[in-house]
């Protein structure tokens, strides 16, 4: 392309940008506050060119982006138009009568976000059932499948800093959307050309209709239930009812559902950290509301210390993600587990449990996401149970339950990924931070009683398994020139794959963007089997792995590592040396 042509382009992209804002500004589809708020950056360019040089894409994991005006914006415009394009969808379906469950977390806007939801489904003749106060994610997807909906909607940026919100959409299993739900409702809110196109209803005409519902109670009464019923030794929590547990919100929707399943259990020393405790959309107490991050853990450590607590627990603001920390009993420390920790040493509680009581089932499955530890394909083989592999995102496990229940060829045992997150039981089809709460809570008080901490136990796991370690290299790349950057390394590694990544030799390449998997030495090839994803996969020697991927939902690209070692100290050390040894590659 010519200079001029380029120009051209150029220039014409940028009146485009300028014409939609001016549209923003002036048409009358647009509320007053909204076109103040343009108003007041008319003379900030960049700011301008950010919030429309896009429309705010509606993908496989429905919305998420920043609060405020503008086409590449979360506000009432955008979350409309997803709200439009999902009601077409739903029409088609012919499940209007079936209608649609809402929820929504601490953040700024979700109230709203999810009453203009509620609306925009009523005026296009669907029915809601929108929760009267903020629940946890995994709440909304129990309730899609008691209700029998033919959807769900969870207005949540999950553990994103306070200025993001979201809008995830669940299908009628319970489980986030996946191909081709996904795909078809993608197609009708991009078909939503013109916000105009909104279909509007009052609150008073939607309930005159019986449209508009509100839920509560009653449903957190059968999701307690629910989860009672999960509990393998009900009678060792009552001779350890006053393990001392630490458990922080972070100012989001945990609090509540949290210290009712406890009290309901038997635990009487539940202490909570009370300056984390109400919601608050501000986060203030933290940097980032993601129990991943160990300073989110200040004040519940100050507290655990103070208390003397067995067990320290933190969930994100939509409380499917559960952090860690407990005590090792010979230093005395606080120590924290990982995603893949947590959720690991969960499975060998509740499979270990179940083997005694002989409830294993001959065709049962634990099922981790390609980026979690090859810990779980150790515990799996030695339950005689079948491992299975599915992409990043926990609607993928989510869906594989779907599918058990369909063939009956399966059962499903335990799900987990390493972001955090793990499903005990099928009430729900996401991750559940208040079932991972209880069961890990249950495990404490089970190995109290034999003498040992959480981490102890971790400890024993490895020994029994061998020292596996992982670990995350992020990146975060902002803006057009971070995603040209994030799509020109995935293509350098794609097309370049190296033979060795710092000591160890690759020895199979996965590439699940074209569903192939290389054999480096033979270079024979097969399928992965799973959909198509812009996923890279090292298999490595000694059982160590590195897998590359853009992330969903943030301007990142991440580099996830796998290691095995003879202990602690040794994984350790291989982990950190091949997470250096990755950099130079990435850098080069």
């Amino acid at each position: 392309m010519g200079f001029i042509a380029h120009f051209c382009v150029m220039k014409e992209e940028k009146m485009e940008y300028l014409n939609e804002y001016k549209k923003w500004c002036t048409s009358n589809v647009f509320d007053e506050e909204t076109k103040k708020e343009l108003l007041n950056i008319k003379n900030d360019n960049k700011e301008i060119e950010d919030r429309f040089y896009k429309e705010l894409e509606f993908g496989t994991a429905g919305l998420r982006g920043v609060i405020g005006a503008g086409t590449n914006r979360m506000n009432i415009y955008t979350v409309g138009k997803a709200t439009q394009g999902l009601a077409n969808y739903i029409k088609k379906k012919r499940g209007e009568d079936r209608g649609v469950a809402i929820s929504f977390d601490s953040r700024h806007m979700s109230p709203e976000f999810s009453k203009e939801t509620a609306l925009i489904l009523n005026a296009n003749g669907i029915k809601t059932y929108l929760f009267d106060a903020l629940r946890p994610v995994s709440e909304l997807s129990f309730a899609v499948r008691e209700l029998n909906c033919i959807a769900g909607v969870m207005i949540t940026a999950s553990h994103n800093p306070p200025k993001y919100n979201g809008y995830k959409v669940y299908w009628e299993d319970g489980a986030q959307i996946v191909p081709p739900v996904d795909k078809e409702i993608i197609t009708e809110v991009n078909n939503i050309t013109d916000y105009g196109d909104i279909k509007k209803i009052s609150q008073e005409e939607a309930e005159d209709k019986k449209l508009y519902n509100v839920i509560g109670k009653e449903i957190d009464e059968k999701y307690m239930d629910v989860l009672q019923k999960l509990v393998l030794n009900p009678d060792i929590i009552k001779k350890e009812k006053y393990l001392k547990i630490v458990y922080t919100p972070l100012h989001g929707t945990g609090n509540i559902p949290v210290r009712t399943i406890l009290k309901r259990l038997g635990f009487e020393n539940v202490f909570i950290v009370k300056e984390q405790e109400l919601p608050d959309g501000d986060f203030p107490t933290v940097d980032y509301p993601n129990p991943e991050d160990p300073k989110a853990f200040k004040l519940a450590l100050e507290l655990a210390k103070e208390k003397d607590a067995d067990i320290v627990l933190a969930t994100d603001p939509d409380a499917d993600r559960l952090g860690v920390y407990a005590k090792d009993s010979k230093t005395g420390e606080y120590k924290s587990f990982t995603g893949n920790m947590s959720g690991l040493l969960i499975a060998e509680y509740e499979l270990s449990q179940k083997q005694e009581r002989n409830m294993i089932p001959t065709n049962g499955v634990l099922i981790k996401t390609i980026v979690s530890s090859n810990l779980a394909d150790s515990i799996a083989k030695n339950y005689n149970i079948e491992l299975k592999e599915v992409l990043t995102g926990f609607k993928y496990i989510g869906e594989q339950i779907k599918l058990f229940e369909q063939t009956h060829k399966n059962t499903y045992l335990f799900g987990f990924e390493e972001s955090y997150g793990c499903l005990i039981g099928t009430h729900a089809r996401d991750k559940d931070g208040i079932a991972a709460v209880m069961a890990l809570c249950e495990a404490a008080a089970y190995y109290k009683e034999k003498g040992l901490t959480l981490w102890d136990q971790m400890i024993n796991i490895y020994e029994k398994y061998g020292y596996f370690k992982e670990e995350l290299l992020s990146l975060t790349l902002e803006g057009i020139d971070g995603a040209k950057q994030i799509k020109e390394m995935m293509e350098n590694l794609r097309n370049n794959v190296p033979s060795k990544i710092g000591d160890y030799v690759v020895k199979q390449f996965r590439d699940y963007k074209t569903g192939k998997i290389i054999n480096m030495e033979t270079k024979e090839e097969k399928e992965t089997g799973l959909p198509v994803s812009n996923v890279l996969y090292f298999d490595l020697e000694n059982d160590s792995w590195v897998c590359v991927r853009p992330s969903g939902t943030e301007p990142k690209i991440k580099f996830y590592v796998g290691v095995k070692g003879n202990n602690m100290e040794d994984a350790e050390n291989k982990v950190k040396k091949l997470k250096v040894d990755l950099n130079e590659i990435i850098k080069n």
